[in-house]
């Protein structure tokens, strides 16, 4: 069977109701508000790379002060389901919890490649990730999902607004460079994700907890298209 017949197959099999229905249940279980040490020790990221039938997750804990690499973990897993817009989650939970769970260092807060609160049902993989494991989580996205900016930017940021509730920011990092947008996903508030973010982007657009993760799980990838 090829990979693209798999995923029709996983699709057809799948009850999207259900998976809007996990969403909104999950969502009254997302915390708000900032359960963050004052001072946090580690930071971590994680994030998913594929192949044609593998999904390759790397998680990663730095020093939070410093930014240096403390502990990184791959894994792998069988691709499950494909993408669809709004149920990343359901493609990444498995694999980015695998990583996670060969770490021998918990980190105070984990950045994932995703939305949070910023979400259509306000859950996404951040959220999904969060509440799944009982961690904090903060969502980093390359693009928006939901939401208008509310007002001119300053100091490069801008609140998004959904339906009347602010779901998150746009927020420049880099001089010059592109937005990114942020979300709370679980166990902390807005205001501390924006810091938490702003003080792990300090060389690059993407937060470093996010790219280094992201360089591990393409050196894996690479690893295993060469064995």
């Amino acid at each position: 069977m090829t990979s693209l017949n798999a995923c029709r197959k996983m699709t057809s099999q799948f009850s999207f109701k259900k998976a809007h229905v996990t969403q909104l249940v999950g969502s009254k279980r997302v915390i708000k508000r900032d359960a963050l040490p004052k001072r946090i020790k580690y930071v971590g990221g994680v994030d998913v790379a594929y192949t044609e039938k593998l999904s390759i997750s790397a998680a990663i804990v730095l020093d939070y002060d410093s930014l240096s690499t403390i502990e990184s973990k791959t894994a792998h897993t069988k691709i499950r389901f494909p993408y669809i817009p709004t149920l990343l989650a359901f493609r990444e939970i498995p694999p980015a919890i695998s990583a996670i769970r060969r770490l021998r260092l918990q980190p105070d807060v984990f950045l994932v490649d995703g939305h949070g609160i910023m979400h259509p049902n306000r859950f996404g993989l951040a959220s999904h990730l969060g509440v799944a494991l009982s961690i904090p989580t903060i969502g980093v996205a390359k693009n928006p999902l939901i939401g208008q900016v509310s007002r001119a930017k300053e100091e490069g940021l801008a609140p998004i607004v959904d339906n009347g509730e602010v779901v998150g920011v746009e927020l420049v990092t880099r001089k010059g460079a592109k937005p990114v947008y942020v979300s709370l996903g679980h166990m902390t508030s807005l205001a501390r994700t924006i810091e938490v973010v702003r003080h792990c982007s300090s060389r690059y657009r993407i937060p470093e907890p996010l790219r280094l993760a992201h360089i591990k799980a393409l050196e894996e990838k690479s690893r295993i298209l060469k064995s």
